[in-house]
């Protein structure tokens, strides 16, 4: 009677289908390492690192004197951003900051919108050069732009001045005025930064397949009812985008009133970004991070509510 012995089994030397070499995923590993090295070095020196000394600094009570021996300042806890409440001049500037946003970024999207709708339904032959021209401002130097506008606001020869006389109408001082220098600033930033906006929304037009707006007509829609429950939801995604990216950028707003007012008459165009400049200008480097970190937060905060109502639904 014979036996038949099985023989034993041998370990198979290929991975299991679907799964890569340890020794190859090593390499591949170690290789993306190196190539990331460079950029996280960077990184860390150039961005993290500032940052979190920055958020270090606006805990303690450090000046421009304690430059030589950074580790010897005192811990202040929360007494900075308590301080900077109770700064009556701060308060000023974020109530600034606050009117130059809320009447500018909806200003600024209302204009780039009506443009865009324009370029898209009306101009088709010189669309291009309509676009070149509002954008331009967007890419020009605040310094030409203040000079332009510094003669168009000019109380003598200006030629805002000069267009009310011709109505017999006496213009005011636009820049000197408490009640006039934001308003005009807001304009100035309107016209500035809409056609950033514009080029955006046009193409967000663009996007739109023309079946939509045919539907909408085919079924006795006005044009304005057209607009209003077909196109302008569609636009949902681009008015978040336009709104986060303006919000962001006029919250920040510091050249307008640097170079225009420098914060007058009487700090009625001073902003939070400016003053933090004069406090980092005057030494007081702790009181001046914590007010740009008090900034930081409402900008996450407003970027935050933005995403939750205009987010597509």
């Amino acid at each position: 009677m014979s036996t038949v012995t099985e023989s034993p089994r041998v370990a198979s030397s290929t991975p299991p289908p679907g799964r890569r070499p340890r020794r190859r995923l090593d390499h591949q590993t170690a290789a993306a390492w190196i190539l990331v090295l460079p950029f996280a070095v960077l990184f860390l020196a150039f961005t993290a690192g500032p940052v979190l000394g920055s958020l270090a600094t606006s805990f303690t009570d450090m000046r421009q004197r304690d430059l030589r021996t950074p580790f010897a300042v005192n811990g202040v806890g929360f007494g900075n951003y308590v301080k900077a409440f109770q700064d009556e001049t701060f308060r000023k500037a974020a109530f600034n900051t606050a009117y130059f946003v809320v009447v500018g970024v909806p200003l600024t999207l209302l204009v780039a919108l009506a443009a865009a709708v324009l370029l898209d339904r009306g101009v088709k032959k010189f669309q291009s050069l309509f676009k070149v021209a509002y954008y331009l401002p967007v890419v020009t130097s605040i310094v030409a732009i203040a000079v332009i506008w510094r003669f168009v606001l000019s109380p003598d020869a200006g030629l805002l001045n000069s267009a009310l006389g011709l109505v017999g109408i006496d213009g005011p001082n636009w820049l000197a005025s408490k009640t006039l220098a934001m308003p005009s600033l807001i304009a100035m930033a309107v016209w500035r930064n809409f056609g950033s906006a514009m080029i955006i929304f046009l193409a967000g037009l663009q996007s739109i397949p023309d079946s939509v707006e045919e539907a909408g007509q085919i079924d006795g829609a006005s044009p304005w009812q057209r607009f209003r429950y077909l196109i302008l939801p569609l636009l949902r995604p681009t008015i978040l985008f336009t709104s986060v990216t303006s919000g962001i950028g006029y919250l920040q707003f510091f050249e307008e009133p640097f170079v225009m007012t420098q914060g007058g008459p009487l700090n009625s165009t001073l902003s939070v970004s400016m003053y933090t400049y004069q406090q980092f200008g005057f030494g007081n480097y702790g009181l001046a991070t914590s007010m740009a970190y008090l900034l930081f937060v409402v900008i996450a905060v407003v970027t935050f509510i933005q995403f939750r109502l205009l987010r597509e639904k």
